[in-house]
Formats: structure tokens, C-alpha cells, sequence
């Protein structure tokens, strides 16, 4: 089974990633964490975002298009990053997830991903 693991960090952390040099322990943790996650064979993919100042919301209403600079959710924790991972349960998401060098100082979210919705938004290849 498919699970995304949505890493969240504070401003702060999100602000000293630029900061972190590559011998530091911040650096040093997320490379052994993507390490056993490729020996334990289970990483799909993933990647960093960058900062959320540079997101764009999109959202239709009544037929108009309106477009905000900034992300869509103003809290504390921002969306850093994603992991998909294959993994057999919920159980062993959270595993991985407490893992994650994220869940020491911001937060890991573990959603499973809805696969069978897949048939339902994707076109099927005609040639």
C-alpha cells in the first residue's frame, strides 16, 4: 500500500534549512533517514517543496478563476516536503513516519494514498 508522509516544519526550522551546512547533524539525520528508507526498499519518491512564500493558491468561484500568493493554509507548521513510501500498513507508516527527522520538531503526517481513485481521474492511454 501507497502511504505519503506530508512533513511540516515551523518557520523557523523551514527558515534554517538554507542556514544548514552539509556536516551539520540537521543535514546528517535526513541523509541516514533516506539511506534506510532505500535499503529497506520502500521509498517510491519525494521531495522538498521550497517556502511557502512562494506558493500560488488557485480557486474557481462562480465560473471566476482568483489566484493568492502564499500558500493555502496560514498555520504554524508549513508543508516542507513529501515522502511516498510502500509500505504493507498504517502501522508501519507510523513507524517511518516517527522515524523521520521532521517529527522531532515539526510534524509528520501519514495519509494513505487512494489508489482506487486513480481509474476514476486518469485517461486511459488510446495509442
Amino acid at each position: 500500500m501507497l502511504y505519503a508522509l506530508l512533513i511540516y516544519e515551523t518557520p523557523d526550522d523551514f527558515a534554517r534549512r538554507d542556514s544548514r551546512v552539509e556536516s551539520d547533524a540537521y543535514a546528517g539525520a535526513w541523509r541516514a533517514y533516506h539511506r534506510a528508507l532505500l535499503d529497506a526498499g520502500i521509498f517510491v519518491g519525494g521531495k522538498p517543496l521550497d517556502a511557502p512564500e512562494t506558493a500560488t493558491t488557485v480557486r474557481l468561484r462562480e465560473s471566476k478563476t482568483e489566484i493568492q500568493d502564499g500558500p493555502y493554509s496560514n498555520t504554524k507548521e508549513q508543508l516542507g516536503g513529501f515522502t511516498l513510501l510502500e509500505l504493507p500498513s498504517l502501522d508501519a507508516a507510523l513507524e517511518w513516519a516517527a522515524r523521520c527527522p521532521a517529527a522531532a520538531y515539526g510534524v509528520v503526517e501519514v495519509r494513505p494514498i487512494a489508489v482506487e481513485m486513480e481509474p476514476r481521474v486518469t485517461v486511459a492511454n488510446s495509442n
